[in-house]
Protein backbone atom coordinates (compact mmCIF):
# COMPACT_ATOMS: atom_id res chain seq x y z
CA UNK A 1 0.00 0.00 0.00
CA UNK A 2 2.93 2.50 0.96
CA UNK A 3 4.05 1.85 -2.48
CA UNK A 4 1.22 2.66 -4.30
CA UNK A 5 1.04 5.88 -2.16
CA UNK A 6 4.56 6.48 -3.13
CA UNK A 7 4.25 5.66 -7.35
CA UNK A 8 1.84 8.27 -7.32
CA UNK A 9 3.24 11.03 -5.26
CA UNK A 10 6.00 10.77 -7.53
CA UNK A 11 4.07 10.76 -10.69
CA UNK A 12 1.88 13.64 -10.04
CA UNK A 13 5.17 15.59 -8.45
CA UNK A 14 6.61 14.15 -12.34
CA UNK A 15 3.74 15.58 -13.87
CA UNK A 16 3.42 19.42 -11.82
CA UNK A 17 3.17 21.79 -14.22
CA UNK A 18 5.07 24.85 -13.46
CA UNK A 19 4.18 28.43 -14.30
CA UNK A 20 6.88 30.13 -16.46
CA UNK A 21 6.17 33.95 -16.66
CA UNK A 22 8.44 36.18 -18.49
CA UNK A 23 7.34 40.33 -17.28
CA UNK A 24 8.85 43.31 -19.00
CA UNK A 25 10.63 45.13 -15.90
CA UNK A 26 9.54 48.46 -16.10
CA UNK A 27 5.95 47.85 -17.28
CA UNK A 28 5.30 44.85 -15.18
CA UNK A 29 3.52 43.14 -18.17
CA UNK A 30 3.24 39.95 -18.63
CA UNK A 31 5.39 39.29 -22.20
CA UNK A 32 5.50 34.73 -22.27
CA UNK A 33 3.31 32.82 -19.65
CA UNK A 34 4.18 28.71 -19.85
CA UNK A 35 3.10 26.48 -17.43
CA UNK A 36 5.51 23.71 -17.46
CA UNK A 37 6.12 20.33 -15.86
CA UNK A 38 9.38 17.90 -14.98
CA UNK A 39 8.09 15.80 -17.77
CA UNK A 40 7.60 18.13 -20.11
CA UNK A 41 11.29 19.77 -19.51
CA UNK A 42 12.40 15.92 -19.74
CA UNK A 43 10.54 15.30 -22.78
CA UNK A 44 12.13 18.51 -24.38
CA UNK A 45 15.50 17.64 -23.44
CA UNK A 46 15.85 13.97 -24.85
CA UNK A 47 14.27 15.57 -28.57
CA UNK A 48 16.91 18.28 -28.24
CA UNK A 49 19.62 15.49 -27.85
CA UNK A 50 18.33 12.91 -30.59
CA UNK A 51 18.15 15.84 -32.76
CA UNK A 52 21.98 16.90 -32.21
CA UNK A 53 22.85 12.88 -32.93
CA UNK A 54 21.22 12.92 -35.92
CA UNK A 55 22.63 15.97 -37.25
CA UNK A 56 25.98 14.74 -35.95
CA UNK A 57 25.46 11.91 -37.71
CA UNK A 58 24.70 13.00 -40.81
CA UNK A 59 28.00 15.02 -40.79
CA UNK A 60 30.09 11.80 -39.97
CA UNK A 61 28.09 9.88 -42.84
CA UNK A 62 27.95 12.29 -45.33
CA UNK A 63 31.11 14.15 -45.09
CA UNK A 64 35.03 13.59 -44.88
CA UNK A 65 35.10 14.04 -41.87
CA UNK A 66 34.44 10.37 -41.55
CA UNK A 67 38.15 9.27 -42.56
CA UNK A 68 39.78 10.72 -38.89
CA UNK A 69 37.24 8.64 -36.92
CA UNK A 70 39.46 5.88 -35.28
CA UNK A 71 38.99 2.25 -37.28
CA UNK A 72 37.42 3.50 -40.29
CA UNK A 73 38.91 2.60 -43.92
CA UNK A 74 37.48 4.62 -46.59
CA UNK A 75 36.74 2.27 -49.80
CA UNK A 76 39.84 3.29 -51.50
CA UNK A 77 42.28 2.70 -48.93
CA UNK A 78 40.46 -1.07 -49.04
CA UNK A 79 40.64 -1.48 -52.13
CA UNK A 80 44.55 -0.91 -52.15
CA UNK A 81 44.88 -3.48 -49.14
CA UNK A 82 42.83 -6.02 -51.23
CA UNK A 83 45.32 -5.44 -53.97
CA UNK A 84 48.53 -5.48 -51.86
CA UNK A 85 47.13 -8.85 -50.42
CA UNK A 86 46.44 -10.07 -53.84
CA UNK A 87 50.04 -8.96 -54.73
CA UNK A 88 51.76 -10.49 -51.71
CA UNK A 89 50.22 -13.37 -52.25
CA UNK A 90 51.07 -13.78 -56.43
CA UNK A 91 54.40 -13.05 -55.24
CA UNK A 92 54.55 -15.76 -52.16
CA UNK A 93 53.67 -18.04 -54.90
CA UNK A 94 56.47 -17.26 -56.85
CA UNK A 95 59.08 -17.33 -54.12
CA UNK A 96 57.62 -21.17 -53.40
CA UNK A 97 58.17 -21.83 -56.55
CA UNK A 98 61.49 -20.53 -57.12
CA UNK A 99 62.32 -22.27 -54.10
CA UNK A 100 61.38 -25.89 -55.24
CA UNK A 101 63.38 -25.27 -58.49
CA UNK A 102 66.38 -24.43 -56.43
CA UNK A 103 65.80 -27.44 -54.14
CA UNK A 104 65.37 -29.36 -56.99
CA UNK A 105 68.28 -28.15 -59.00
CA UNK A 106 70.61 -28.71 -55.92
CA UNK A 107 69.43 -32.33 -55.93
CA UNK A 108 70.27 -32.88 -59.71
CA UNK A 109 73.97 -31.62 -58.79
CA UNK A 110 74.41 -33.69 -55.45
CA UNK A 111 72.32 -37.08 -57.51
CA UNK A 112 69.63 -37.67 -55.68
CA UNK A 113 67.51 -37.19 -59.26
CA UNK A 114 68.41 -38.32 -62.38
CA UNK A 115 69.12 -35.94 -65.52
CA UNK A 116 66.88 -38.44 -67.46
CA UNK A 117 63.88 -38.01 -65.27
CA UNK A 118 63.46 -34.31 -65.91
CA UNK A 119 60.93 -33.90 -68.76
CA UNK A 120 60.52 -30.20 -68.49
CA UNK A 121 61.31 -27.03 -67.08
CA UNK A 122 57.99 -27.08 -65.23
CA UNK A 123 58.87 -30.41 -63.77
CA UNK A 124 61.31 -29.30 -61.95
CA UNK A 125 58.68 -27.03 -59.91
CA UNK A 126 56.45 -30.23 -58.44
CA UNK A 127 59.07 -32.86 -58.31
CA UNK A 128 60.13 -32.23 -54.87
CA UNK A 129 56.50 -31.45 -54.00
CA UNK A 130 55.34 -34.86 -55.44
CA UNK A 131 57.68 -36.69 -53.89
CA UNK A 132 58.01 -35.60 -50.48
CA UNK A 133 53.95 -35.89 -50.45
CA UNK A 134 53.29 -37.70 -47.40
CA UNK A 135 50.34 -40.33 -47.64
CA UNK A 136 47.69 -40.72 -44.48
CA UNK A 137 47.30 -44.24 -42.57
CA UNK A 138 44.25 -44.80 -44.04
CA UNK A 139 45.39 -44.10 -47.93
CA UNK A 140 48.39 -46.21 -47.47
CA UNK A 141 45.85 -49.45 -46.07
CA UNK A 142 43.76 -49.08 -48.76
CA UNK A 143 46.76 -48.46 -51.62
CA UNK A 144 48.14 -52.22 -49.82
CA UNK A 145 44.82 -53.55 -50.02
CA UNK A 146 44.31 -52.37 -54.00
CA UNK A 147 47.69 -53.19 -54.94
CA UNK A 148 47.04 -56.88 -53.60
CA UNK A 149 44.10 -57.30 -55.51
CA UNK A 150 45.89 -56.15 -58.31
CA UNK A 151 48.37 -58.30 -57.95
CA UNK A 152 46.55 -62.03 -58.12
CA UNK A 153 43.70 -60.48 -60.23
CA UNK A 154 45.59 -59.86 -63.74
CA UNK A 155 43.24 -61.41 -65.81
CA UNK A 156 39.64 -59.96 -67.25
CA UNK A 157 36.27 -61.81 -65.88
CA UNK A 158 35.10 -64.05 -68.56
CA UNK A 159 31.40 -63.56 -68.03
CA UNK A 160 29.74 -60.14 -68.54
CA UNK A 161 28.91 -58.40 -65.21
CA UNK A 162 25.27 -58.18 -63.90
CA UNK A 163 24.76 -54.21 -64.73
CA UNK A 164 21.30 -54.15 -66.08
CA UNK A 165 19.09 -51.52 -65.11
CA UNK A 166 22.39 -49.26 -64.14
CA UNK A 167 23.07 -46.38 -66.40
CA UNK A 168 27.00 -46.04 -67.05
CA UNK A 169 28.01 -42.56 -68.10
CA UNK A 170 30.67 -41.68 -70.51
CA UNK A 171 33.43 -40.38 -68.25
CA UNK A 172 34.76 -37.05 -70.25
CA UNK A 173 34.71 -36.25 -74.15
CA UNK A 174 37.08 -37.00 -76.39
CA UNK A 175 38.69 -39.57 -78.59
CA UNK A 176 40.14 -43.25 -77.33
CA UNK A 177 43.53 -43.31 -77.52
CA UNK A 178 44.40 -46.26 -76.08
CA UNK A 179 42.35 -49.57 -75.52
CA UNK A 180 41.48 -52.01 -72.60
CA UNK A 181 44.84 -55.10 -73.03
CA UNK A 182 45.21 -57.85 -70.14
CA UNK A 183 48.22 -58.64 -71.83
CA UNK A 184 49.67 -55.52 -72.09
CA UNK A 185 48.75 -54.68 -68.16
CA UNK A 186 46.70 -52.03 -69.98
CA UNK A 187 43.43 -52.11 -67.30
CA UNK A 188 41.61 -49.02 -68.64
CA UNK A 189 40.70 -47.08 -71.27
CA UNK A 190 42.65 -44.13 -72.39
CA UNK A 191 40.60 -41.03 -74.00
CA UNK A 192 42.53 -38.12 -74.91
CA UNK A 193 40.64 -34.75 -74.30
CA UNK A 194 41.33 -31.03 -74.07
CA UNK A 195 42.53 -29.99 -70.64
CA UNK A 196 40.44 -28.86 -67.96
CA UNK A 197 37.53 -30.93 -69.44
CA UNK A 198 35.14 -32.08 -67.06
CA UNK A 199 35.33 -35.51 -65.71
CA UNK A 200 32.21 -37.36 -65.06
CA UNK A 201 30.88 -40.07 -62.17
CA UNK A 202 30.09 -42.92 -64.51
CA UNK A 203 27.42 -43.74 -61.88
CA UNK A 204 26.63 -42.80 -58.42
CA UNK A 205 28.97 -43.97 -56.26
CA UNK A 206 31.26 -42.83 -53.04
CA UNK A 207 34.62 -41.60 -53.71
CA UNK A 208 36.96 -43.91 -51.59
CA UNK A 209 40.31 -41.98 -52.68
CA UNK A 210 41.16 -39.14 -54.08
CA UNK A 211 44.90 -38.35 -53.93
CA UNK A 212 47.97 -37.75 -55.91
CA UNK A 213 50.64 -40.36 -56.55
CA UNK A 214 54.15 -39.86 -58.48
CA UNK A 215 52.68 -42.34 -61.91
CA UNK A 216 49.18 -42.19 -62.14
CA UNK A 217 49.21 -37.99 -60.61
CA UNK A 218 46.11 -37.26 -59.27
CA UNK A 219 43.35 -40.05 -59.33
CA UNK A 220 40.08 -40.29 -57.95
CA UNK A 221 38.40 -44.07 -56.80
CA UNK A 222 34.93 -44.58 -56.44
CA UNK A 223 32.96 -47.09 -54.89
CA UNK A 224 29.52 -48.21 -56.38
CA UNK A 225 26.84 -50.32 -56.17
CA UNK A 226 27.03 -54.29 -57.26
CA UNK A 227 30.66 -54.68 -56.70
CA UNK A 228 31.53 -51.93 -59.35
CA UNK A 229 34.95 -49.52 -58.72
CA UNK A 230 35.68 -46.78 -61.16
CA UNK A 231 39.31 -45.17 -61.28
CA UNK A 232 40.27 -42.15 -62.94
CA UNK A 233 43.82 -41.50 -63.21
CA UNK A 234 45.96 -38.67 -64.70
CA UNK A 235 43.23 -35.83 -63.42
CA UNK A 236 44.87 -32.29 -63.78
CA UNK A 237 42.68 -31.22 -60.39
CA UNK A 238 40.04 -32.89 -57.98
CA UNK A 239 36.68 -31.02 -57.15
CA UNK A 240 35.38 -34.33 -54.97
CA UNK A 241 37.04 -35.56 -51.43
CA UNK A 242 37.49 -38.80 -50.23
CA UNK A 243 33.71 -40.22 -48.39
CA UNK A 244 31.52 -37.77 -50.36
CA UNK A 245 28.20 -39.04 -52.01
CA UNK A 246 28.19 -38.57 -55.91
CA UNK A 247 25.61 -38.47 -58.24
CA UNK A 248 26.35 -40.25 -62.09
CA UNK A 249 27.26 -37.53 -64.71
CA UNK A 250 28.34 -35.09 -61.56
CA UNK A 251 31.70 -33.55 -61.96
CA UNK A 252 34.58 -35.12 -59.92
CA UNK A 253 37.51 -33.92 -61.99
CA UNK A 254 39.24 -32.28 -64.24
CA UNK A 255 41.33 -33.50 -67.44
CA UNK A 256 44.97 -32.76 -66.82
CA UNK A 257 48.17 -34.35 -67.99
CA UNK A 258 49.76 -35.40 -64.24
CA UNK A 259 51.72 -38.35 -63.17
CA UNK A 260 54.94 -39.53 -64.67
CA UNK A 261 52.97 -41.80 -66.87
CA UNK A 262 50.93 -39.38 -68.47
CA UNK A 263 52.00 -38.50 -72.49
CA UNK A 264 49.56 -35.69 -72.93
CA UNK A 265 46.37 -34.37 -71.68
CA UNK A 266 44.06 -37.43 -71.37
CA UNK A 267 41.99 -39.92 -68.59
CA UNK A 268 42.87 -42.86 -67.64
CA UNK A 269 39.42 -44.95 -66.80
CA UNK A 270 39.55 -48.34 -65.43
CA UNK A 271 35.94 -50.40 -64.80
CA UNK A 272 36.66 -53.42 -62.17
CA UNK A 273 34.28 -56.03 -61.19
CA UNK A 274 34.37 -57.32 -58.10
CA UNK A 275 38.81 -57.11 -57.47
CA UNK A 276 39.08 -57.92 -61.98
CA UNK A 277 39.12 -55.38 -64.08
CA UNK A 278 36.31 -54.77 -67.20
CA UNK A 279 36.96 -53.68 -70.25
CA UNK A 280 34.14 -50.69 -70.26
CA UNK A 281 33.79 -49.97 -73.95
CA UNK A 282 31.43 -53.01 -73.87
CA UNK A 283 28.99 -51.20 -71.65
CA UNK A 284 29.67 -47.43 -72.04
CA UNK A 285 29.72 -45.57 -75.80
CA UNK A 286 32.47 -43.12 -76.18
Amino acid sequence: MAIKKWRRAFWKNFRFKYKLTITNENTLEEIVDLHVSKLNGLSVLLTILAILFLIASCIVAFTPLRNYLPGYVNSEVRSQIVRNALRVDSLQQVLDRQNLYILNIQDIFSGKVRMDSVRTMDSLLTTRQDTLMERTKREEEFRRQYEENEKYNLTSIASRPDVSGLILYRPTRGMISDHFDVEKKHFGTDIAANSNESILATMDGTIVLSSYTTETGYLIIMQHSQDLISVYKHCGSLLRKEGERVKGGEAIALVGNTGTLSTGPHLHFELWYKGRPVDSEKYIVY
